[in-house]
């Protein structure tokens, strides 16, 4: 099975907590959702996020989406056309 292309978006998660001092379970329990789900998110390895998990966790931290995330310029997680 070929390897998932590698997504052209970053995650910040890690450096909001750590600006707050709180812990990736404290925001599980905050937002409602799983310390493992969150855990994948933080570490990159989501795939998608729904808006209204997107928008506790801004709640929560006092945030914007834009805090948490970034797209890295050039590149593209789309598959080559050729």
């Amino acid at each position: 099975m070929p390897a998932e292309p590698e997504s052209a978006i970053e995650i910040h998660l890690d450096t909001q907590l750590a600006e707050r001092g709180m812990t990736l379970t404290e925001l599980a329990r905050r937002v409602g959702v799983t310390h493992a789900n969150l855990s994948v998110l933080k570490n990159g390895r989501a795939r998608a996020i729904r808006f209204s998990t997107l928008s506790a966790i801004c709640e929560a931290l006092g945030c914007q989406p834009g805090d948490l995330m970034s797209h890295r310029a050039g590149e593209s997680s789309l598959p080559d056309p050729r």
